[in-house]
């Protein structure tokens, strides 16, 4: 078995772990810290839509010795409006711009093509009208609304309603993240980023799931013990998943490393970044929320229950009890001689005190006496009574 193979089953069994819940101050801090900045870039640079989104048109070029620079000025100036450029593989360019209608189309495609020294018939134009847009983005909210709904729905009714509500927060946590992440990178956002969008989402709630899952078999008789607190409980679910929640992300992750460095950024994919980005990014995320604020969002509302309440203070009052015998226990070893066993005669040099124990008979002297040095145990005579019948002396 693999290193990450034994390290698994450790964790699984409890020999090892890292102590999740106790720490979830840190990780709450974390992700309040990356979502305020996330949320600050969202509200600073804002989202850089796209035309299915705003409506424009998007001119795609043949082959072209025209730089991106070059091919951007070049829109900007046929058209009056701002123009995004991106290369292709095969050495062409697309050009978006928005706010230009059917009717200036025509005009731009002419005079980009003059610039560009190219042919107008090869280049494509495809135009978006913003009511077709605002239609687009009006679906995709209702969509993400729609979705976040059932999953509580179900969440709830398969788990309970705080695994619900933590799985919401974590589900929140992972898109603000992402929106953010879009923002500062300055991405478009397509019909294929919320694509991704979603995906993401599925992939973070299996995540979240799977601990759920194994936190919900962990827990179902936590009242009826009092060797661990629901989370502890808990934190053994995470860290019994841990492996796995790992091998699983890194195995997703290879793949959308590969659209978004090699095919969206060396081959110059177009919508493979938009897709690409949001995967990579969401899976990091939800992989990061199921872990660290899901399950411990968990520990801490079921920890709010009475019930929970008085688990911990009898795990707590079992644990100072033992701790108690087990600071007592070296003061009465420390109080026998090693060398004073029964039967030595009392050659280590040590007496016991004596014990006094009445069983009843008139033992009490004897037992007493007996403490002393310890009754001594007379070894059996082996000539004794041999050849007289039926032990009767003559």
């Amino acid at each position: 078995m693999s290193r990450l193979g034994t390290l698994g089953a450790r964790l699984y069994r409890g020999e090892v772990g890292y102590d999740f819940i106790g720490h979830r101050k840190l990780w709450y801090g974390l992700s309040i810290l990356i979502t305020i900045t996330a949320i600050v870039g969202l509200v600073v640079r804002g989202l850089n839509m796209g035309i299915e989104f705003e409506g424009g048109a998007v001119f795609t070029t043949p082959k072209t010795s025209a730089s991106v620079q070059q091919t951007t000025e070049a829109a900007e100036r046929v058209s009056g409006h701002t123009a995004i450029v991106q290369e292709l593989g095969d050495g062409g360019k697309r050009v978006q711009i928005a706010s230009v209608d059917t009717k200036t189309s025509t005009q731009v495609k002419e005079e980009l093509a003059d610039e560009l020294k190219v042919n107008p018939e090869k280049i494509d134009a495809q135009l978006v009208g913003p009511s077709w847009g605002e239609q687009i983005a009006n679906k995709a909210w209702q969509g993400l609304g729609i979705f976040m709904i059932l999953v509580v729905i179900y969440l709830a009714i398969a788990f309970e309603w705080r695994m619900a509500l933590a799985a919401l927060i974590a589900l929140i946590h992972d898109i603000t993240i992402t929106v953010g992440v879009y923002s500062l990178v300055g991405f478009e956002v397509t019909p294929g980023t919320v694509i991704g969008l979603l995906t993401i989402l599925g992939y973070s709630l299996y995540d979240t799931v799977v601990v759920f899952d194994g936190l919900r078999e962990s827990s179902k008789s936590v009242t009826k013990q009092t060797k661990y607190t629901y989370s502890e409980i808990a934190n053994r679910s995470i860290n019994g998943t841990l492996v796995r929640s790992i091998n699983t992300t890194v195995v997703a992750l290879l793949p959308v490393a590969g659209l978004l460095f090699i095919g969206g950024g060396m081959l110059g994919g177009g919508m493979l970044n938009d897709i690409a980005l949001s995967l990579f990014v969401g899976l990091a995320a939800g992989a990061y929320s199921s872990i660290f604020i899901a399950t411990p969002l968990v520990a801490d509302f079921k920890e709010r229950q009475p019930e929970m309440k008085a688990l911990a203070k009898r795990v707590r009052n079992k644990r100072l009890k033992a701790a108690e015998r087990e600071a007592n226990e070296p003061d009465d070893e420390q109080g026998e001689d090693p060398g004073d066993e029964p039967g030595d005669g009392g050659g280590g040099g040590g007496v016991r005190p004596p014990v006094s124990v009445d069983n009843g008979r008139g033992g009490g002297p004897a037992a007493a006496g007996a403490g002393v040095g310890g009754q001594r145990r007379q070894p059996p005579a082996r000539g004794r009574g041999r050849g007289r019948p039926s032990g009767k002396r003559r």
